[in-house]
């Protein structure tokens, strides 16, 4: 199935994103009464026939904004086709900084949080999740002259993680002798690589493709990380709301929906096999 143009539902304008923000805010980003299931509004969505997504304007190619200020990129349209599968055209994208998001999303500020998402123990705490969607792995981006080649070489220097993602647990557990310097997104950090303030930079290593092709960067290490796949954030206690989002996300796998959004965002990647139709599955 290709998604139509129609569908691919862009975010609000920065203005209007940034009010819609300052009224979650003012409100105290409890939950509304429209958050119940009901006939009418069965998901539980904060406005009934739209669902409001959190999400990020600089992951490529998983959520970004493009030069007009859409979101795009593979899970913006995994989830608006999935969203419509469920009867959902009204698909409204907004970007936050990713330390916040999870919150955002559990205490009602949005509805569904995307943004290949790593599924963990202790995320599950506060949200929770579809089925995983995408698998892959994680880099260790620097300068090709930085002398970095494996994870011992990461001692002693100064390490750029996003603040709240699977990297950054990876880097406090087994990067011990190094010092992490967290940051809101991976353009800052990025910047910090190329002027020298860190060594190098813990990111996704689809993410890092661009940076490689842009600033001459290198994926120095990269490290499986298959035990967390990316799912969609929901809030607590919305059973409704996840089996249907589970329902759709399978079927947009079955009927290879799934893959022409892979193929199309990574291409020349290896394709996680989970993910195909069930007729292109080894036995």
């Amino acid at each position: 199935m290709k998604l139509r143009p129609n569908h691919r539902r862009s975010a609000l304008t920065a203005v209007v994103a940034a009010a819609a923000v300052g009224l979650a805010a003012c409100s105290g980003g409890a939950p509304s009464a429209s958050d119940s299931a009901t006939e009418d509004n069965p998901y539980g969505l904060i406005t009934p026939g739209q669902i409001r997504v959190a999400s990020l304007g600089d992951a490529r190619p998983y959520t970004f904004t493009d030069e007009s200020g859409e979101f795009t990129g593979f899970d913006v349209e995994l989830f608006t086709d999935v969203a419509e599968r469920i009867g959902i055209e009204d698909v409204v994208f907004t970007g936050q900084d990713f330390s916040g998001l999870l919150a955002a999303v559990a205490n009602g500020q949005f509805d569904v949080g995307v943004a290949a998402i790593g599924i963990t123990e202790e995320r599950q705490q506060t949200v929770d999740f579809s089925d995983g969607y995408l698998a892959g792995y994680l880099t260790v981006m620097a300068n090709p002259d930085a002398g970095i080649a494996d994870e011992a070489d990461l001692a002693g220097t100064r390490l750029g993680v996003v603040q709240g993602t699977l990297q950054e647990a990876y880097a406090v557990k087994n990067f011990t002798d190094t010092e992490l310097v967290r940051f809101p997104d991976n353009n800052a950090a990025i910047s910090a690589v190329n002027s020298g303030s860190i060594d190098a930079h813990f990111l996704d290593y689809e993410a890092a493709k661009e940076y490689a092709e842009q600033y001459g960067l290198e994926n120095a290490i990269d490290i499986p990380s298959f035990d967390a796949p990316a799912g969609f954030a929901i809030a607590k206690n919305k059973p409704e709301f996840q089996a249907a989002l589970n329902e759709a996300l399978a079927a947009a796998m079955e009927d290879g929906t799934w893959k022409e959004l892979y193929e199309k965002w990574f291409p020349g990647s290896p394709m996680p096999e989970q993910y195909l139709p069930s007729s292109e599955q080894s036995e």
